[in-house]
């Protein structure tokens, strides 16, 4: 009777399989080989292998020195550079192959340090236990396909588990970054960290402010754009990681939502970027994980804290949470480094999220959609998934109505859309035309003009030219 073979058997047989047939890699392996180094493949790519996800970039790691490594490759690659020689890195690329092979090396901060200390080594196993986690310490020796797996990658992958080689306080002493990474993980392929990751990441949380802020905004976003955010934003606010790289996110566990729909806005928020994701395909347009979307929808309600006001009758009141929150989330991803048209996407969202819920009380007049569809701008088809998103209520008719709302108000936009092209609404004179209307040269006043004949615009909707003209000296006349 043939034995059944282990999880460990048949990773083996699958990464060798699939390794070999990659068009490069026994020839890289046979070059490494004949000069008397060993090379193989590592971490994630090895993982991602074993879960048949897509593998985007192949990692190399060998035990010739950075330069050794441009010894052994420069006569057969057509170009080879030092793409990050001081922490062991060659890049090489021949024909359409292209890979980074990096030094045997581990990572270490000094304890107020932003920069690793980087240290060379010479043996594969010891490379690997300096790695974040059992289920990227997985390599696969080249040219042989040998599958190397010394601290149970496989059993942790079946499991679903993520742990560390290696005592998880001495991982991320090395590096602090792994905690978030831990959560990330989470997020990306729904794993569960074990007790021991928790217990370290909550006693060392505070060692995350030593990691630069590019860096944890790097972390943040793949734990965002991962398939389960929840269960990674879960992790760093259990941690206290939270407290140090979004204090505004666990702040809201102190707010009481003002209609008792949920146990606090931090809860109300996860559902909100729940509910956002799913409808990045379910709703017209359809985004891919969108990363605006999903840091508005997490940071939208971050202006209550600073807004909450007790009411009699035992109300709670946050007016104008959503301009205070804006300004809020501009400090925090101006402070975690994100790109100024990241930012102000992000923060013209979490201004205008509350908009719509004026249009259910009384019908809007088309110049309320014009002004609407107008502020909202290029965000106009993420802010329809934001709002709908924020409607959480457990009250199935209410949210039936909400819905039929919004969809009321969705179609509204495209019948002006249609007419009028309000995606490019601009008064029928431009500013040189107003100066030589009114006999006027360059000055604050063309602007107020121009200002003038646009809202006159948003309010009566298109106009001809002469209408635009009469309004503009009525309006002159006016002025001192």
């Amino acid at each position: 009777m043939n034995a059944v073979p282990s999880p460990h058997d048949l990773a083996s047989q699958l990464v060798h399989d699939a390794v070999l047939a990659m068009p490069g890699l026994k020839e890289l392996g046979e070059l490494f080989e004949a000069s008397g180094f060993e090379i193989a493949i590592v971490g994630g790519p090895v993982r991602d292998i074993l879960l048949k996800r897509e593998i985007h970039d192949l990692d190399f790691t060998t035990n010739a020195t950075p330069e050794q490594i441009i010894s052994v490759v420069e006569p057969w690659a057509d170009t080879v550079w030092d793409v990050g020689i001081e922490f062991g890195t060659v890049g090489v690329r021949k024909g359409d192959f292209f890979a980074e092979i990096t030094t045997y090396r581990s990572e270490a901060y000094d304890s107020d340090s932003r920069k690793p200390q980087v240290t060379f080594g010479t043996l594969l196993i010891d490379d690997l236990e300096r790695r974040d986690f059992t289920i990227n310490s997985m390599a696969v020796r080249l040219p042989s396909g040998e599958f190397v797996d010394p601290f149970g990658g496989v059993t942790d992958l079946v499991k679903k588990v993520i742990r560390t080689p290696r005592a998880a306080e001495l991982s991320f002493s090395d590096d602090p970054l792994r905690m978030m990474r831990a959560a990330r993980f989470a997020s990306q392929l729904e794993f569960t960290p074990v007790a021991d990751v928790v217990i370290a990441a909550t006693d060392m949380a505070s060692r995350i402010s030593i990691v630069s802020a590019e860096r944890v905004r790097d972390e943040l976003s793949k734990l965002l754009l991962g398939a389960k955010p929840r269960l990674g934003l879960e992790i760093l606010e259990g941690t206290k990681i939270s407290d140090v790289i979004l204090p505004e996110l666990p702040a809201l566990q102190l707010e009481i939502d003002e209609h008792h729909r949920h146990k606090d806005v931090y809860e109300h928020s996860l559902i909100v970027l729940e509910q956002a994701i799913d409808l990045e395909r379910s709703h017209q347009p359809v985004l891919e994980p969108d990363l605006v979307l999903r840091l508005a929808a997490l940071l939208h309600d971050i202006g209550k804290p600073k807004t909450r006001r007790f009411e009699s009758g035992g109300g709670v009141s946050f007016h104008h949470h959503e301009v205070v929150g804006a300004k809020q989330a501009r400090k925090r991803l101006v402070a975690l480094r994100y790109s100024n048209e990241i930012i102000d996407d992000v923060c013209k969202l979490i201004e205008l999220h509350l908009r719509f819920h004026g249009y259910g009380d009384g019908q809007w007049t088309d110049a309320a959609v014009r002004r609407y569809v107008r502020d909202a701008g290029d965000q106009l088809a993420r802010l329809h998934k934001l709002t709908r998103a924020d409607c959480t209520t457990r009250n199935q008719r209410r949210a039936m109505m909400l819905a039929a709302t919004y969809d009321d108000l969705e179609e509204r936009i495209a019948v002006l859309q249609e007419q009028e092209e309000l995606n490019s609404i601009r008064p029928a004179l431009n500013g040189n035309e107003i100066m030589e209307i009114l006999g006027v040269k360059p000055s604050r006043d063309v602007g107020l003009a121009y200002d003038y004949l646009l809202n006159a615009r948003l309010d009566e909707g298109p106009m001809d030219r002469e209408r635009a003209i009469e309004l503009l000296k009525a309006w002159w006349a006016t002025r001192p």
